[in-house]
């Protein structure tokens, strides 16, 4: 009886450490793919910045577009 007891709480142990081991793979891979985001869109923040300064320098405010 109190060997059965033993295997179960072995076995459940055995079972958390893979299911543990798992999570800490996704936990892992999730921060991966976070840090390629971040830095994805940080490239796309700093490419609409350069362009919306070319822009404004090609056109200066106070000039009335072409079709006036």
């Amino acid at each position: 009886m109190i060997e059965e007891r033993l295997i179960n709480i072995e076995a459940k142990i055995t079972f958390q450490e893979d299911l543990i081991e798992e999570l800490n793979k996704t936990v892992y891979q999730q921060q991966q793919k976070l840090d390629r985001l971040e830095a994805f869109c940080e490239s796309l923040a700093r490419r609409i910045q350069s362009l919306a300064e070319t822009g404004n320098e090609e056109m200066p405010a106070n000039e009335r577009p072409p079709h006036y």
